[in-house]
Parts: structure tokens; C-alpha cells; sequence
């Protein structure tokens, strides 16, 4: 009887690992939930819309804040950009009168209130600002959540006042115009007031945070820069924006009921408005500048490969211009019939907070002496706000002059003062920053090489676009105007040339941006070799919690020597900076090296 005998099965051999070694996927905050691949349409959606919708992650809130300030931002932008072309020339006739004040308007209104206050303590801050903390979310995670649906409210009614007429005061509302004049300034006011809200909660969230829920060893000399900067800021946030919010209501009532607290003609004092919306509104400029001055702090270190010089004097600086901020809002009414004792007081104290400015200029040239300089998009960023917010304090120090401003105010000169301090100044910094956090936020590298390119085309068109109105301004033509005399011609098309290649530049920015979430290089867990706990302690994105275990802080955030080499000052004995790192882009995170999840710590050197 034969016996049939059968081959045996092959071994079966091991499938290829669906990840390479080290990007095995983390809980990244960016995709959980996630349904199954059975699910489609509608249903498919829904859960990630809900989840993003409802969460108190505070990496969602600051993602889908910065989403919301940008489309403001776009919106702002493209406003200017309609202002410059009716002023290519002085007959134009591109907007009419009253389009062209609607049009600045709406350009200033968003800008200030919907786009640079909240827009790096919203966004970067408050995605990155636990993490540095090495802390699993804000103190109060749900009124975070609560603060974006308030801005967003605001934000609501601002669009609406837009559709339903737009409004022609300019974004400071001076009565007694406003008024009087039957454009939409009821919504618009009420639109900053509920924003104002929003800014005061984030505010709160921050102080608490940094309070009462920094990591083991993270004492008040070892923070980072930037949670200095965003301490300082929310400050003013608290105590300046509730004085702002009483203004429009007050304005309200005016419109209103007839109150009469800005009417002469009822015993009122239209003037009285100005001093309560410059007591906000010039702390208002450092919330809008203040957390800039952070940003630059961390990206001269990191990539100047030393530690930051001066950082006592760096985080003290920030909080001594939060308190004098508070304090000289009459320089902007220098013209408004004040005593002439009051303007001299003003004027003096504005030379005064001019130190603490100049404190960090100096500090973040000294960073880099003798370093490892390495220039990035990020880093050229930082160079040109470095420079662009330097003509803006040098010449806000002119126009804080008595006698100079006499001649000056309400001319361009001040338009190019205010926007090199804005806008060379804020929206250099946060660009810079996307740069610097983006691999953190969206585990995706932008392009360096456009990068580099969009800081060049939008350094040179800012220049071009605000320069030429110094020279405006001091020829004696004044803001605001729908047209101009002819000998203003070549100056103002030089600017509205300029304002292209700003848009070009920023265009550039926004498409890289796009580009790397698509088709940008998986990022590593530190490529800038940075010191600080969002880059040694978590992947890129991080994980849904932030850390696998809380970080125990044994150096500073700039001790580069600690976990690279090099001394971290310029040289040690040997003289010698800590060195460019060298990442592998799309490799696998540095586990043990550039990211830590708390089973092992570096040794403790420097306090």
C-alpha cells in the first residue's frame, strides 16, 4: 500500500515592518480618532470634524487658532493691498471715497484685533507653551476651548459689520465721527468687545499655567524665553483689555441711549475717549510685540548655538515694558490740546521704555558673537525683524520727541513707524516661528531653500512698501487720504510696487506651508538641535499627552553644552561654540538623543 507524502508548507516568512525602526506611530494628537477604513462619506468625516470640534487639546486649540488668524490675516492682507492700488495714483479712481475708508478700516480693524493680538499667544503659544512647561495641557483646559468659540463670536460679528456696510472710522473709532455716522459701528464695537473677552481668559490660562503646573526643576531661571515673554503678555492681557472693552460699550450707549459721556453738548468730553482707547491700545502694542520678542529669543539661541546673553536682563526687560506700557498712552495725543505738562511726562517716559528695548537688541546681537550662526529661513527672519524693529523704535522715539511730532503726527511717517514695529516686527517673528515649530506641529519640514527665498522677496518689498512712506510722512503727506498732491506721485507707486513683492514674499510663505503638509519630508524629533522641553522630550508631532512620563528639568533652556557639544558661550577652554547639528530629515526620532520621554535625563551641569 503506497503512502501519498506531501511536501511541507513553506515557512512562512515575516512580513516587511509597516514602519522603519523608530517611526512607529505615536497617539499623534493631529489624527486621533481616526474610523476604520471601512467607513466612508459623510460618517468618514464627521468623527475627526467632532473630535476637533469639541476637544480641550490644547495643540488642536492652538492649530485651529492659528488657521483662524491667518484667514484674517488674508483678508487684512488683501484689504492693504486694494489700499495701495487706489493710491498708485491720485486719480485712480479704482475705490470711491467712501470705499477707501471702509477699505482701511477693515484692513486695521482686522489686522489689530482679529489677526496680531491673538496671533502668537493664541496660536504658537498655546500649542507650544505647555510643552515647554513640561506640562499634559493648560491649567484649564476647558476654558481654552471656550476662549476660541468667544473669538470666534467676535470674530462673527466683525463680518457681519462688514456685510452689512462695512465701517469708515478707522480702527480707532474717534468720536466724535463715530458717532455720528451711519456706517455699521455698533456690531463692530460690540465684535472687539467679545473678542476682548477671549483674550482675557487665554491670559488667565497662561498665568495659572506657568504658576502652579511647570515640570520638576523648572524654576523661574531655567524658563525659556518665550514662556517669559507670553508670562509678561498675559499680564497685560488681564489688566489693559477690560479697559478697552468698557470703551465700546460705552461708544454703544453713546450710539444708543445718548449717554453723553463723549458729547459736549450733554457735558461730555470727546477727547475723554481718546484717553481710555490709548490706555488700552498702547499695551495693546505690546501684546502684540512682546510675544515676538520671545520667539526671537529662542531662534537666536537655537541657532546661534550659544546660550542667550543676558537672559536675566532679557526676562526682566519683558515684564518692565508689560508695566510701563501702562503708562504712556498720551504720547499719541501729543495734538489733542493736553496740558503741556502732561505731554512732557509722556514724553519722557517714552524715551524711558525705549532701555528695556534696547536691552534685547543688544542681548540677541551679543547671542551671536562668536557662535555657530546657522542661517535658516527661521533664523533670517529673525535677522530682519532684528533689524526692521529697530528703525521702528528708533523713529517711535522720534515721533515721542515733542517737538518732532508736532510736525509728524498723522502723517505717514507714523504709518511707516507703526507697521515697521507691526508688522516688521510681529509678523516677521511669527513666520520665523512657523519655520522653527512647524516639524513640531505637523511632524513635516518646509523647504528651506524657498524659505530662504520668500525671506529675501519679503524683507525687500516690505522695505520698498514702508521706507518709502518715512520719506512721505516727513514731506508732510498726510495718512488716511483718499487722494494727494501730484509731487507725492513717484513715492506712493514706489510703495504700491513695494506692496507686491510683500504679497509675493508672503504668498510664498503660504504655499510652502501648504506644500510640506502634502509633500514635505517627515521631520526628525529635533532638526535644530534645540535644548528646550518641546524638542528633548516629545516626537514631532508630539504625542496626544505631550510626554509618556512628566520631564525632570535638570538644566537651563539654552545649556546646549548639556546635551551637545560645546560650551554654550562662544567657547570654554577650548574656545569653542556647541556646533550646527547635522539632522537626518525623514529619519527616524532620536530616541535617547533628541527626544526623552522621561526614562533617562541628561546629567545636571549649570543651574
Amino acid at each position: 500500500m503506497s503512502t501519498v507524502t506531501t511536501a511541507p508548507a513553506p515557512a512562512k516568512t515575516s512580513a516587511a515592518p509597516a514602519h522603519p525602526p523608530g517611526h512607529e506611530p505615536v497617539h499623534n494628537y493631529l489624527l486621533e480618532p481616526g474610523p476604520g477604513p471601512d467607513v466612508k462619506g459623510f460618517a468618514r468625516v464627521w468623527p475627526t470634524v467632532k473630535a476637533w470640534a469639541t476637544t480641550v487639546d490644547h495643540k488642536r486649540i492652538g492649530v485651529m487658532y492659528l488657521f483662524t488668524v491667518s484667514v484674517f490675516f488674508a483678508i487684512a492682507g488683501c484689504a492693504a493691498l486694494l489700499v495701495r492700488a487706489e493710491l498708485m495714483n491720485p486719480d485712480m479712481d479704482f475705490l470711491t471715497a467712501d470705499e477707501y475708508n471702509r477699505m482701511f478700516t477693515l484692513h486695521g480693524v482686522m489686522m489689530v484685533f482679529l489677526f496680531i493680538v491673538p496671533s502668537i499667544p493664541a496660536s504658537l503659544g498655546n500649542f507650544a507653551l505647555p510643552i515647554m512647561l513640561g506640562a499634559k495641557d493648560v491649567a484649564f483646559p476647558k476654558l481654552n476651548l471656550m476662549s476660541y468659540y468667544i473669538f470666534l463670536a467676535g470674530a462673527s460679528l466683525a463680518v457681519y459689520a462688514i456685510l452689512s456696510g462695512g465701517i469708515d472710522t478707522g480702527w480707532t473709532f474717534y468720536t466724535p465721527y463715530s458717532d455720528t455716522t451711519n456706517t455699521a459701528v455698533l456690531p463692530m464695537t460690540m465684535a472687539v468687545f467679545v473678542a476682548g473677552f477671549a483674550s482675557i481668559l487665554t491670559g488667565i490660562n497662561f498665568i495659572v499655567t506657568i504658576h502652579k503646573m511647570r515640570a520638576p526643576g523648572l524654576t523661574w531661571n531655567r524658563l525659556p524665553l518665550f514662556i517669559w515673554a507670553l508670562y509678561a503678555v498675559s499680564i497685560v492681557q488681564v489688566l489693559a483689555t477690560p479697559v478697552i472693552g468698557i470703551t465700546m460699550v460705552l461708544l454703544a450707549m453713546e450710539r444708543l441711549v445718548g449717554i453723553g459721556i463723549f458729547d459736549p453738548a450733554l457735558g461730555g468730553d470727546p477727547v475723554l475717549f481718546q484717553h481710555f482707547f490709548w490706555f488700552y491700545s498702547h499695551p495693546a502694542v505690546y501684546i502684540m510685540i512682546l510675544p515676538a520678542f520671545g520667539v526671537i529669543s529662542e531662534l537666536m539661541g537655537t541657532f546661534s548655538r550659544q546660550r542667550v546673553f543676558g537672559y536675566r536682563a532679557i526676562a526682566l526687560s519683558s515684564v518692565a515694558i508689560a508695566m510701563l506700557g501702562f503708562l504712556v498712552w498720551g504720547h499719541h495725543m501729543f495734538v489733542s490740546g493736553q496740558s503741556p505738562l502732561s505731554s512732557i511726562v509722556f514724553s519722557v517716559i517714552t524715551f524711558l521704555i525705549g532701555v528695556p528695548s534696547g536691552i534685547k537688541i543688544l542681548n540677541w546681537v551679543a547671542t551671536m558673537y562668536k557662535g555657530s550662526v546657522w542661517l535658516t529661513a527661521a533664523m533670517l527672519y529673525s535677522l530682519a525683524f532684528i533689524f526692521l524693529f529697530t528703525i521702528g523704535g528708533l523713529t517711535g522715539i522720534m515721533v515721542g520727541a515733542l517737538a518732532v511730532d508736532i510736525h509728524l503726527h498723522d502723517t505717514y511717517f507714523v504709518v511707516a513707524h507703526f507697521h515697521y514695529v507691526m508688522m516688521g516686527g510681529t509678523v516677521f517673528a511669527m513666520i520665523g516661528a512657523l519655520f522653527y515649530w512647524w516639524p513640531k506641529m505637523f511632524g513635516r519640514m518646509m523647504s528651506e531653500t524657498w524659505g530662504r527665498i520668500s525671506a529675501g522677496v519679503t524683507f525687500f518689498g516690505f522695505n520698498m512698501t514702508f521706507f518709502t512712506q518715512f520719506i512721505l510722512g516727513s514731506q508732510g503727506m498726510p495718512r488716511r487720504y483718499f487722494t494727494y498732491l501730484p509731487e507725492y506721485h513717484d513715492l506712493h507707486q514706489v510703495s504700491t510696487v513695494g506692496s507686491w513683492f510683500l504679497g509675493l514674499g508672503l504668498l510664498m510663505v503660504l504655499f510652502n506651508m501648504i506644500w510640506s503638509l502634502f509633500k514635505g519630508k517627515p521631520a526628525p524629533g529635533n532638526p535644530w538641535g534645540a535644548a528646550t522641553l518641546e524638542w528633548t522630550h516629545t516626537t514631532s508631532p508630539p504625542d496626544h499627552h505631550n510626554f509618556h512620563r512628566t520631564p525632570l528639568v535638570t538644566h537651563g533652556p539654552y545649556d546646549y553644552d548639556v546635551l551637545f557639544s560645546g560650551d554654550g558661550y562662544g567657547g570654554d577652554g577650548a574656545g569653542t561654540p556647541a556646533p550646527v547639528p547635522n539632522p537626518e530629515v525623514g529619519g527616524p526620532q532620536e530616541m535617547g538623543k533628541s527626544v526623552d520621554l522621561g526614562l533617562s535625563q541628561p546629567k545636571p551641569k549649570h543651574d
